[in-house]
């Protein structure tokens, strides 16, 4: 019997990202004709009401688009800065150490974490204003409507937002996150039970502060937050606590815009954003794994895993060595994606020398991802985050800060230090892949560490083995971000024993899909076909 006839229309739009409310949002949009920037403007807004942990107003960001009518590719870069009243030494004396999982330092009373002296000075407003102004096509303020409506109404707590409430990181030396929702009296009314635990899968959640925040928004643009109400609200609240961040700090926020890194690879351009963003990591492997025919070798065989775990140990050490924000420490990026040393890399692999193991480096998972195509053929891919929530919602505005001062490293004198407007670097990588000029794959994954070793995989299993998208992000995956090569529970344990006869410490995790949650977008034939990692709660969704 032949396969029955696909009865579906063909959609021309598609959007997909990790929180369910947030995908029909942007749908809504693209279905009412707006552009790809639109549709993920809407969804962003509507993440930071359902997805309170992972992003919002006061966080920080990278988009990489595609205008098919101008043929440019941009990155806008809205990572967080260091307020200016930050200084090198402030902290030096209650360094007590890096976090365990290599995420983040460790300070007496955790004042780089939680609180007021945790926040950075956030720019995700001010990208999506500037986005909107550049590509959109609707009006900005019908583009919070879901999210005000979720903010108002109310919204179910989703199985992976239950576990980002409960995640206690103190085996890493990092503060659980049921301690920042309950850090301020708004946190404690809006996320606690009344026996003072974080609300359960099912359980509603209404924020009309946070409804008032949003129209506040819709009616003023960026300038509403960074200059207006809510910023002297933002300041005022700082000030009686003894933070860094003043309304000169949010006045002050730009975007930065540049060009998009290039990568060669199967006849194809992997575009990544540049430093202090992650697109390094994902570069310099790609470039390495160039000189490999790694589909000869098996999808997730033990030579296969030993190989690209190598190239990632290199890129992740090569990035840890040299990478920080490129106005204070200007990275060698020439070097690290020549062909001559990619060769040399692959030559060192083929000789069975071994990489430097890194020191553990884990996931801190309070991040967000979306990608989005319309029918126009733009293509926009966001991946957004509070750095690690620092549990200080300002009375009255019903949103989280940022508490990415935590990224920094208090020791004086480092590429990742302490000081006045700087930015640190960041695993966010939102990718788009081209035959030719022709955009033909977008890519976003949410996961810290582990997005880089993540993006690069789903690559590989689009453009080296030929897999679509949902199998492409649904594929076992391994990460080489630690001592161990950290391995999916569904790698056969064949494998396993294999890599270990070869020398490899092998450690099995018991989640089936670990290591990041890419979300991305495949445009062969011009067709979109989403995938969604299915350990978040997202999905995709096209428009006909």
């Amino acid at each position: 019997m032949p396969r029955p006839a696909r009865r579906l229309p063909t959609p021309r739009a598609m959007i997909v990202a990790p929180q369910p409310e947030a995908v029909e949002a942007g749908a809504a949009v693209l279905a009412a004709g707006g552009s790809a920037v639109d549709a993920l403007l809407a969804c962003a807004f509507t993440q930071g009401v359902v997805d309170p942990m992972m992003c919002g107003l006061a966080g920080l960001g990278v988009l990489q688009l595609h205008d098919p009518q101008s043929g440019e590719t941009v990155v806008l870069d809205a990572l967080s800065t260091c307020p200016a009243a930050a200084t090198p030494t402030m902290w030096a004396d209650r360094y007590l150490g890096e976090c365990t999982d290599g995420y983040g330092y460790r300070l007496e009373g955790a004042l780089n974490e939680i609180g007021h002296g945790a926040v950075t000075t956030p720019g995700i407003l001010r990208l999506l204003d500037l986005a909107h102004r550049r590509w959109g096509r609707r009006p900005w303020r019908g583009l919070f409507d879901t999210a005000i409506g979720f903010a108002e109404q109310g919204w179910i707590v989703r199985p992976h937002v239950h576990a980002m409430f409960t995640a206690n990181e103190a085996a890493y030396g990092r503060v659980s996150f049921a301690e920042k929702l309950g850090f301020t009296a708004d946190g404690r009314a809006l996320y606690l039970r009344e026996d003072g635990t974080p609300k359960r899968p099912g359980d509603l959640v209404r924020n009309p502060d946070l409804a008032a925040s949003l129209r506040d928004v819709a009616a003023g643009g960026a300038a509403a937050f960074h200059e207006g109400d809510i910023a002297a609200r933002i300041a005022a609240d700082m000030a009686a606590h003894g933070g860094l961040l003043t309304r000169a700090d949010l006045a002050g926020f730009r975007v930065a815009e540049g060009a998009p890194m290039r990568i060669p690879f199967r006849g194809l351009t992997v575009a990544l954003p540049a430093p202090p963003s992650g697109g390094i990591v994902v570069a310099e492997a790609l470039r390495i794994l160039g000189h490999f025919d790694l589909a000869a070798m098996g999808h997730n065989s033990p030579t296969y895993i030993h190989t690209v775990s190598e190239a990632m140990r290199v890129a992740l050490a090569d990035r840890e060595a040299h990478i920080g924000d490129p106005a204070f420490h200007p990275p060698p990026l020439e070097r690290l994606l020549s062909d001559a040393y990619a060769g040399e890399v692959a030559a060192r692999i083929r000789r069975g020398e071994r990489a430097r193991p890194m020191a553990a480096a884990g996931e801190p998972r309070d991040t967000t991802t979306i990608s989005v195509v319309d029918a126009d053929g733009m293509v926009a891919t966001l991946t957004h985050t509070l750095g690690v929530p620092s549990g200080v919602i300002p009375p009255g505005t019903g949103f989280m800060l940022n508490g990415a001062m935590n990224w920094y490293d208090p020791r004086p004198g480092r590429p990742g230090s302490i000081a006045p407007g700087k930015k640190r670097f960041s695993s966010m990588a939102p990718c788009i892949v081209f035959d030719g000029t022709k955009p033909v794959a977008t890519l976003g994954a949410p996961g810290g560490a582990w997005i880089g070793v993540a993006l690069i995989q789903v690559l590989l299993n689009l453009l080296e083995f030929g897999m679509g998208m949902q199998e492409a992000v649904l594929a076992p995956r391994f990460s080489a971000t630690t001592p161990a090569i950290d391995i999916a529970n569904r790698i056969p344990h064949a494998v396993q024993r294999e890599l270990e006869r070869m020398g490899h410490q092998v450690k099995r995790a018991f989640h089936s899909y670990p290591f990041a949650a890419p979300h991305g977008i495949a445009l062969w034939e011009g067709v979109p076909e989403g995938g969604a990692d299915p350990q978040r709660d997202g999905m995709a969704m096209g428009v006909a």
